[in-house]
């Protein structure tokens, strides 16, 4: 909920230091904006029931916020707010947990648990032959070639990488790593610094719009950004966001753009179709940058649902292949068909 005054200076202060703590460990824009502003929401509702500090804030408190917003109405649509919103809330009040914990208070404590919802059934995966159809349309997505060829780098960043959107945006020229193939992402989620690898063909594809197309950008040398804007300037998330929209549209196909592709849903993608060629569990939680195998398990079950959908041999034996694997069984040879009993 947005615009609502805060009059506590002491939560006002809270605020901009929360804001400035997430920024500081590199979460993405979107993050930045949304996480204070559901902090913001909670320091409204303290005000509003004469809680003005930090060390008045009780576990019923907590709890009674909570079920307000299961009841408060969504200003954006008819009914109340969905169970991904309330979890975004949840994470607002634990991750500003962690700030207090890491500014040396005690913290609070908050005994709720999150909203249960399926996300597989929310994730959206292209096809192959959609991703195809997506690096054709930049060749046509804008009337201007500098702006066609820095959407193909953006696809090749976000699909071919598996970036997330803020990884993307915050890439410096000098993080494209010819001589190892490999892109070095200095600023992921939480600072996390990885390395990805990037195949010849992409490294050409980058490498051409650096040095034909990003000149033609005014101001170019102002700034060691790879991706940037009309201004010479770096390349804001959202602006990202759009010019996949646009690239989406160009395609002209119904089916593609019903599935409201987002940068998050290339990043997804790639990790299920490396998944289906083959790839390693390991391999793949390496190259997304995840903190844990869990995140990245749930491309897994991604899998299973559409070989029980699809009734598909190859697909059924590859999953039984990555079960026994995982139950450390080292003797398998590779392309071993296993058994059927390993069916579900």
């Amino acid at each position: 909920m947005k615009h609502l005054k805060l009059y506590n200076e002491s939560y006002q202060e809270i605020l901009k230091s929360f804001k400035n703590w997430l920024d500081i460990l590199g979460f993405a824009d979107s993050t930045l904006e949304s996480l204070p502003n559901h902090l913001q929401e909670f320091f409204y509702y303290l005000e509003n029931h004469n809680t003005n500090t930090i060390n008045h804030i009780s576990t019923q408190i907590i709890k009674d916020y909570y079920e307000y917003l299961k009841t408060r109405n969504n200003q954006a649509r008819d009914g109340g707010l969905s169970k991904a919103y309330l979890n975004k809330h949840l994470q607002a009040l634990f991750k500003f947990n962690d700030y207090l914990k890491e500014h040396h208070h005690k913290g609070i404590q908050i005994h709720l648990k999150r909203e249960e919802q399926n996300q597989r059934d929310s994730l959206q995966i292209l096809t192959q032959d959609q991703i195809k159809q997506l690096f054709k349309a930049t060749d046509y997505s804008n009337s201007q070639q500098r702006i066609c060829k820095r959407d193909t780098v953006i696809l090749v960043l976000l699909y071919s990488c598996g970036l997330r959107r803020n990884e993307a945006i915050n890439l410096e020229i000098k993080d494209i790593l010819f001589d190892a193939a490999r892109i070095y992402v200095r600023k992921g989620k939480n600072y996390k610094e990885r390395f990805v690898p990037i195949n010849q063909y992409n490294l050409k594809v980058i490498e051409q719009y650096i040095y034909d197309y990003r000149p033609l950008f005014k101001n170019y040398k102002d700034t060691e950004y790879l991706l940037i804007n009309y201004r010479g300037t770096p390349l804001q998330g959202q602006s990202l966001s759009n010019r996949l929209t646009k690239i989406v549209q160009a395609t002209q196909d119904k089916t593609i753009i019903e599935k409201q592709i987002t940068p998050h849903i290339l990043r997804h993608s790639i990790a299920t179709h490396l998944l289906e060629k083959g790839a390693n569990i390991e391999t793949i939680s390496q190259f997304l940058g995840h903190n844990s195998l869990e995140s990245t398990q749930l491309y897994t079950h991604l899998l299973q649902d559409k070989a029980k959908l699809t009734n598909d041999e190859q697909l059924h034996n590859l999953l039984r292949e990555k079960r026994l694997q995982q139950q450390n069984y080292p003797n398998i040879p590779k392309g071993y068909q296993s058994p059927r009993y390993m069916d579900e």
